[in-house]
């Protein structure tokens, strides 16, 4: 469905983003994470044709995004900035999709309002930054589209308005096979509704992989040593570890590459107790951000 192929993107003869592939199944939800600066809204902002990528190509459906409108037509992009026609009231601006999407469904808007609450005779600029948002992902489910890409799509909604949108995004992958692509900083978002994740660092991707995936390979474990000898061998430079902590008698171990013969090695290290402990996406960021900083 999104075939992104060796794209990079400079902008005053920097480079942004560099040499990225993706794929991307359709009817998949793919999140990307990363820092602030990584490149994240620069790689969107290419996906969706605002940018000329500097080199490779991305293409949706077999045909190149950029300066193509048939294709933008299937595209729903809501943006962390929101930046509508400040004068317009929101009744102008669904006006203005209705001509221009020629999918628009004015039945879905008002499905959808139901939940959402937008004031139709509103001005944008008296919107609130949470009530932007909910209007730009209500104009842009509207339009039915068959990619849907977000960009912090629940970045100024209360709680009980973000657990909505996650779930109005599952229901359009599951019912409608719509194909999602998303970067948040709300990595349980990203953990909840993901089937694959990349993470992004100085424009490069550092890892790509499915969400199962990386949760089963990244662990972290608890080791206590016999007679608390840790071994003379640093545990930092096994194979695979990021990271390493001790706190009184425990070993705290994390690694990138979880088996059961790397736990068989611990052993013959001098093991007395393992415990293998699960993380949260958030969790696993940060150990493999810091893990990179540390070897760079």
């Amino acid at each position: 469905m999104i075939d992104i192929s060796n794209v990079s993107k400079k902008i005053d003869d920097k480079y942004i983003i560099k040499d990225i592939n993706l794929h991307v199944n359709k009817g998949s939800i793919f999140g990307i994470i990363g820092e602030n600066g990584a490149g994240k809204t620069t790689l969107i902002k290419c996906l969706t044709g605002i940018y000329k990528v500097t080199e490779g190509s991305i293409k949706i459906n077999g045909e190149e995004v950029f300066d193509n409108n048939n294709v933008k037509q299937i595209i729903g992009y809501v943006s962390d900035e929101n930046q509508y026609f400040s004068f317009f009231r929101v009744s102008q601006l669904v006006e203005l999709y209705n001509k221009t999407y020629t999918n628009f469904s004015m039945e879905r808007f008002y499905e959808l309002n139901k939940k959402f609450k937008i004031p139709e005779r509103k001005r944008i600029r008296e919107l609130s930054k949470g009530m932007k948002m909910r209007t730009s992902l209500l104009l842009n489910l509207s339009i039915q589209p068959q990619v849907l890409i977000l960009d912090e799509p629940t970045s100024g909604l209360d709680a009980v308005v973000q657990k909505e949108v996650l779930n109005i995004i599952l229901d359009e992958v599951a019912l409608k096979e719509v194909t999602v692509f998303v970067s948040s900083h709300y990595l349980d978002h990203i953990e909840r509704i993901c089937d694959n994740i990349a993470i992004i660092k100085n424009g490069e991707m550092k890892l790509i992989n499915s969400m199962e995936q990386v949760k089963n390979s990244i662990k972290k474990l608890q080791v206590v040593f016999k007679d608390n000898k840790v071994p003379k061998k640093d545990l930092s430079l096994l194979d695979n570890v990021i990271k390493v902590e001790n706190i009184g008698r425990v070993n705290y171990i994390v690694t990138k590459n979880y088996t059961k013969d790397f736990e068989k090695k611990l052993y013959d290290m001098g093991a007395d107790f393992i415990e293998v402990v699960d993380m949260s996406l958030e969790d696993i960021f940060i150990y493999l951000v810091e893990g990179e900083e540390k070897h760079e």
